[in-house]
């Protein structure tokens, strides 16, 4: 079964990956294969470099660069989409191969639903937390400014309009061992569940 794992900036879905991950699952992070997908030499990263030169410094991404040209422009950042999706998916979807037969495959995407990639899973998984919380937990973890932190989460699904597409639902509301116990008892849910 694959299952699609999702959930806005700082809403722990991070986390609910390595317990799935502990519990037996085989996950694929989808931030981890744009980094492969805009490497030196990618295509992706030449497109890039065609639509935005400054944000290629050197044969390299300029991560800061490129999002100071698309977060703040829909269309930009739909351009870029348009971009690196279909390679994600591709990387991703060939990352599968290592997984056991059986094995529950988890795809964590953060734009789960705002791109195709919901349509091509099984199940969705959302993780749905407080905004402040996750406002404090990404200034924490990225050093960022609040700003930042904001202009990141509206560039992403508005959470109750996820909570309305998502098959399953994460609230993190509490600590984190209770984050864990939830996303053990939603894991033996969903192995024991027939699949497609």
């Amino acid at each position: 079964m694959r299952i699609g794992l999702t959930g806005g900036i700082g809403s722990g879905k991070s986390e609910v990956a390595a317990e799935f991950e502990r519990c037996g699952a085989f996950a694929i992070d989808t931030d981890e294969v744009a980094r492969e997908a805009v490497a030196p030499g990618s295509a992706a990263l030449a497109a890039i470099e065609r639509r935005w030169p400054a944000a290629v410094v050197g044969g390299s991404l300029d991560r800061a660069a490129l999002a100071a040209a698309v977060f703040e422009n829909d269309a930009e950042r739909l351009h870029l989409n348009g971009i690196l999706h279909p390679e994600i998916r591709r990387i991703a979807f060939a990352r599968e191969r290592n997984a056991a037969p059986g094995q529950l495959i988890v795809h964590v995407v953060p734009l789960l639903f705002e791109s195709d990639y919901a349509r091509l899973v099984d199940r969705t998984v959302l993780v749905i937390a407080p905004p402040e919380r996750r406002i404090e937990r990404v200034m924490a973890r990225d050093s960022a400014q609040r700003d930042s932190v904001l202009a990141r989460m509206r560039a992403q699904i508005d959470p109750e309009s996820a909570r309305a597409l998502a098959d399953e639902i994460i609230e993190n509301d509490g600590d984190v061992e209770r984050l864990r116990e939830r996303s053990r008892a939603l894991y033996h849910r969903l192995v024991a569940a027939p699949s497609g």
